[in-house]
């Protein structure tokens, strides 16, 4: 009898069976395919590796400009393919070494009962389950993968010569990110998106920003458009890319009565699922799709598992959000819409790239930070920046905002220079507030 069993050993099932065991539970994982999930195997690590082999191409080919004189770069994609998969290997079996005092199972999973699962063969009993299966790629009705001409984001991640064109429909973050890595290795790409911006939901001025610099780099942008009314025949593949659903097939989730709403396992604020020994973590809740979310999830369900009488709420507020463009972008708290519309009067503090030495240095000078603040009680609500090493940068506004820090804690802390990171304090001068 295990005290737990957690199906999916994505970032959300992985950190809930570590936790687990840490809290002294007796712990079952299982995972069909790899250890890792989406994230590792199809999501971040693989395409963050082969973006920055697209960083290194575009850096090699304006030497120049830093005063080493190259000959032409010769790009070998199937090398970096195969960097991108040993990285992926390299990992897979670092995780594997970090499940000691778990059972491991790389199999199906077939659930019973709320307290049985079949597994490889065998039936096992559990106290209690986390679901923590992940995501798969959406499709449209009236168009779909073929693993030919029109692929999903996991497919293309497979594909061993750089296209001559590439549609992307979806202009989202996995769209964005596809675009900048493909144009960078040469390829002619369009985007296609529904809505009327980039990067729906996000602060408009970064979706202008980034909208700007991809035309700039040769980019076809459309918004507001229907991918149905595309002639496809003009491209050498397409990627569609609208999106992520919850993949929950197979489960058999009906036969323990397990509520769904449109494929989402729904979960009140402590991951706990209509059943009681039941409950769900991970992009299969469809709450915030992001990998470092997944991992927090699985914590607090795993926690809360293990202190039953003094449960944890997860809180999915001021979770960062990064996505590796070219420049890259990080947001965190509200956009500036948003804070108009729950604070009324804010104040706005920007600083541009162009202005910061570092920036010039790395020859990175595209972009701003923008951090949005509530003037009644000075405490910081939002940041936006695209620009250099963004994601990066967005950690130290991320501790500000969860800490409920106020501009001035943030202003009169000493940053060193030259860097990035004091972009954020030469930001928050009085004379740089709007």
């Amino acid at each position: 009898m295990y005290d737990l069993t957690v199906v999916g050993a994505g970032w959300a099932g992985f950190n809930a069976a570590a936790r687990a065991r840490d809290l002294g539970l007796k712990v079952a994982l299982i995972e069909k395919a790899f250890i890792g999930g989406t994230c590792l195997n199809r999501g971040c690590i693989p395409t963050k590796t082969l973006i920055q082999s697209a960083k290194i191409y575009s850096l090699i080919r304006k030497s120049k400009d830093f005063g080493i004189d190259l000959a032409s770069p010769d790009l070998n994609f199937l090398k970096i393919q195969e960097r991108k998969n040993k990285i992926i290997l390299q990992l897979r079996s670092g995780m594997q070494l970090m499940l000691k005092g778990i059972d491991y199972f790389n199999s199906e999973a077939d659930i019973l009962t709320n307290e049985e699962l079949k597994v490889a063969n065998q039936t096992i009993k559990t106290k209690f389950i986390i679901i923590a299966t992940g995501s798969k790629p959406a499709q449209l009705s009236k168009l779909k993968f073929d693993a030919r001409k029109i692929i999903s984001s996991d497919q293309i991640l497979d594909i061993t010569e750089v296209p001559h064109s590439l549609m992307i429909i979806g202009g989202g973050v996995i769209g964005c990110e596809f675009a900048s890595l493909f144009s960078a290795l040469g390829c002619q790409v369009s985007i296609a998106e529904k809505m009327p911006q980039l990067l729906p939901g996000i602060d408009k001025e970064l979706s202008k920003k980034i909208e700007s610099v991809f035309k700039k780099k040769g980019i076809r942008v459309s918004t507001g458009i229907d991918a149905e009314s595309l002639n496809l025949s003009n491209y050498d593949l397409t990627l569609l890319s609208i999106g992520r659903a919850p993949s929950v097939q197979g489960l058999n989730l009906d036969r323990v009565g397990v509520k769904l709403e449109k494929e989402r396992i729904i979960v009140d604020e402590h991951l706990k699922t209509n059943i009681p020994n039941i409950y769900a973590a991970g992009d299969c809740t469809a709450k915030i799709m992001l990998a470092h979310y997944a991992a927090y999830q699985g914590r607090i369900a795993a926690g809360n598992i293990a202190n039953i009488a003094t449960p944890s709420r997860a809180n999915d507020a001021n979770i960062p959000n990064c996505i590796f463009t070219d420049p890259e972008i990080a947001t965190i708290g509200l956009s500036e819409e948003d804070a108009k519309l729950k604070c009324g009067d804010i104040k706005i503090n920007k600083f541009f790239f162009l202005g910061s030495g570092m920036a010039h240095i790395i020859d990175e000078t595209d972009g701003f930070i923008k951090i949005l603040s509530d003037k009644k009680t000075d405490e910081i609500i939002g940041a936006h920046i695209i620009g250099p090493k963004a994601t990066e940068l967005i950690g130290i506004l991320t501790v500000a905002i969860q800490s409920r820090l106020k501009l001035a804690q943030i202003r009169e802390t000493i940053l060193a220079h030259p860097t990035l990171s004091e972009t954020i304090t030469d930001s928050l001068r009085e004379n740089h507030g709007i």
